[in-house]
């Protein structure tokens, strides 16, 4: 794990699409901001992990056909 300290308002740069910024830091809240591509997800742990465990638990049924699966 790399382990980079940051003031309000500077960023971290992540590949050539990704940024990061710290927007505020208040006790021990820190805010930020990340900028990058729409088709890049970006979840919070907890709901990363969520996302996850549901698509184990409900996996889409495969198809060939271009039409909309039946529920089965």
């Amino acid at each position: 794990m790399l382990v980079l300290s940051r003031k309000e308002g500077e960023r971290i740069c992540i590949g050539e699409d990704i940024v990061l910024t710290v927007v505020s830091i208040r006790g021990d809240r820190v805010r930020l901001g990340f900028e990058g591509p729409r088709e890049v997800p970006i979840h919070r742990e907890e709901v990363m992990r969520a996302i996850q465990e549901f698509s184990q638990a409900n996996p889409e049924p495969a198809c060939a056909s271009p039409e909309p699966c039946p529920i089965l």
